[in-house]
């Protein structure tokens, strides 16, 4: 793919930024009234969750804690002045937001482009500008491990790739790995109403690829069942956050805040009840199940979708895989599933059916299987299963 003869992604200076504003919109600020006085406790942001399971929702958050969430993840990312962070990601999503703030607090640098559509066109820009950092979103990973001839790029200085909005396959994670062998591999966990939660040490990547790791640091989590008691290791159960990263609720919405965002031990300690499903291990580590709507139940069973998903990644000719749940009169839910083949994959329905009986429970087969060119995607990338749900195909 070539590269448009007008297309420039270079790295631009904040002092170039502001020397360009008009020299009247500068003088009309200093004759305008003087803003109100503003401290870490007030409203600094409000930013819209995807709605990729639901209707979209304004996350208020505070500059205190933009900033703690911000400074936990540059500490584990060892973020320095050095670093040159490559941002496709929509700033209207938090996580391509941050890498811009992020930069702001450890003087680093963010080059700038607005799609991941032309993954021969990233590559190139990640050599040209020698970034050290680059953030993706499982879209992004697929899309790279369809590409040919690699070796042609220099990846000399990229540091590291680091994962949230949802988890890697465990497959895309080894293929990731065998692609980038120099360079450190973060799988995370987050959700727009604390930001992040937590993350992989590199080092673990090999004996633990299926979690997204511990509590990051100012950041503590437990697992608690339906009456809100603490499970065990091994034990399944809702993840539940708290810490200065905790946003303070939803914009005119009282009533999902309260339901949400629950009253902790201390004064104003905000606990937020995430709606998402993990299982920890004995040492503490975290393995992400799937949303409380992404969970399906059939013949009195509990499915794991993200399970489907992650296995199903590993049949030889698949490249991505998306799991829902059917409502059935009889069983209560049956699963259809969606995958995109590689290009040059002969795989039939039948191959997979089969596949799926030789690793699944009975219970978790799927009834439907669906094979598609590409899942939809919302825009930040995520696989939207609101509009798979919708699919009247057979």
């Amino acid at each position: 793919e070539k590269i448009p003869d007008d297309f420039a992604a270079r790295s631009i200076s904040w002092e170039d930024v502001f020397s360009q504003i008009n020299e009247d919109v500068v003088n009309s600020m200093k004759n305008s009234s003087p803003l109100p006085r503003c401290i870490d406790v007030d409203l600094a942001a409000l930013i819209y969750t995807s709605g990729s399971t639901g209707q979209a929702k304004g996350v208020m958050e505070t500059h205190h804690n933009i900033i703690s969430a911000a400074r936990s993840i540059i500490q584990y990312l060892d973020n320095s002045e050095d670093d040159i962070i490559f941002n496709v990601l929509p700033l209207s999503f938090d996580y391509g937001l941050y890498q811009i703030i992020m930069a702001f607090m450890f003087g680093g640098t963010v080059v700038l482009h607005n799609s991941f559509l032309y993954m021969h066109q990233i590559l190139e820009i990640i050599t040209r500008e020698k970034v050290t950092g680059f953030p993706v979103v499982p879209t992004i990973v697929a899309m790279l491990l369809r590409m040919k001839d690699l070796k042609k790029y220099d990846f000399s200085r990229l540091k590291y790739i680091s994962n949230t909005a949802a988890a890697l396959p465990v497959e895309h994670i080894r293929k990731l790995r065998d692609l980038f062998p120099n360079t450190k591999i973060y799988s995370m966990y987050g959700l727009t109403e604390c930001k992040r939660v937590s993350f992989l040490p590199p080092q673990y990547l090999a004996e633990k690829p299926s979690s997204v790791g511990k509590a990051m640091n100012n950041c503590e989590v437990f697992l608690v069942d339906k009456q809100g008691k603490e499970v065990q290791a091994g034990q399944e159960g809702e993840l539940v956050i708290r810490g200065s990263n905790v946003m303070q609720g939803y914009w005119n919405d009282l009533e999902l805040t309260e339901r949400t965002f629950r009253k902790g031990l201390y004064p104003d300690d905000r606990m937020l009840y995430s709606g998402d499903f993990f299982k920890k291990d004995k040492e503490g580590f975290l393995y992400f199940l799937g949303r409380k709507d992404d969970i399906i139940k059939s013949r009195g069973e509990k499915i794991s979708a993200k399970e489907i998903e992650n296995t199903l990644c590993t049949m030889p000719g698949i490249l991505e895989a998306a799991a829902i749940g059917i409502t059935d009169e009889i069983l209560g839910q049956t699963v259809r599933v969606f995958v995109v083949t590689e290009p040059e994959s002969a795989l039939t329905k039948k191959d997979i059916l089969k596949f799926c009986v030789a690793n699944f429970e009975s219970f978790a087969v799927p009834k439907d299987i669906v094979i598609m060119a590409e899942l939809p995607k919302t825009a930040n990338g995520k696989i939207d299963k609101n509009q798979l749900k919708k699919y009247e195909g057979s």
